[in-house]
């Protein structure tokens, strides 16, 4: 195992300034998966479980969803909710049971619901209540990206270590090229969020300024179905 002295952050953003590989880059028709960006995670003065990375990681978001829609691209906003039993987050929910505790979500309450920040279209968007820490797991995602003809995942939300890692590494699993712009994750604490954000870039996917993939979404043009 290599050593070094370094943070996290630093290793990133040497990474970052000299990659090692090329990009996996835009592909023929582009989604938007936009994960767990719910009071629960978003709201830092209400909730001790949200954290925030970027301050203006939701305008972000919103600027990517308007783009998306614009160009007939998928968006999907992904949140935890769970029965009142809680038995639906598995053995996950076991490890720990306080009002904070991931299972004490229900589905319904302050905290499962989307930021009032958000420009979410209900009736245009796809909208996926998640069980577990990967977007794609055991739902129709996939295939509605088949039907839609994507080949290309730009995935958002937080936390970066978390269900945005999960997502990026379920998205590449099943052969998508996978986009991250780093200023639209967040995560509880930063060697976390720049570990993750280090290793997505070696492994798993672009890991590149929201700026870039606002200019690519601007000049994109629709691609016949």
């Amino acid at each position: 195992m290599e050593r070094s002295d370094k943070t996290a952050r630093e290793l990133y953003q040497e990474i970052k300034a000299n990659p090692t590989r090329k990009r996996f880059g835009f592909g023929r028709k582009p989604a938007l998966i936009n994960v767990d960006l719910q009071n629960s995670y978003t709201r830092v003065a209400e909730f001790k479980t949200a954290y925030e990375t970027v301050p203006k990681q939701l305008d972000y978001v919103n600027a990517l969803a308007d783009l998306f829609r614009a160009k007939n691209c998928p968006v999907v906003w992904t949140y935890v909710a769970y029965m009142d039993s809680g038995e639906d987050c598995g053995v996950w929910g076991t490890r720990t049971n306080t009002p904070d505790s991931l299972q004490n979500i229900k589905v319904g309450s302050r905290r499962s619901q989307f930021d009032e920040r958000l420009k979410i279209d209900a009736k245009r968007d796809i909208i996926v209540n998640k069980r577990m820490a990967s977007a794609f797991h055991e739902n129709n995602l996939g295939s509605l990206f088949t039907f839609h003809k994507v080949d290309t995942v730009v995935v958002t939300g937080g936390s970066t270590s978390g269900c945005v890692r999960a997502t990026v590494v379920d998205s590449l699993s099943r052969s998508f090229r996978t986009i991250v712009p780093e200023e639209c994750c967040s995560d509880k604490h930063e060697s976390p969020h720049f570990a993750t954000l280090y290793d997505m870039a070696l492994k798993y996917a672009d890991v590149i300024p929201v700026a870039e993939v606002i200019d690519f979404m601007g000049k994109y043009n629709p691609v016949n179905d």
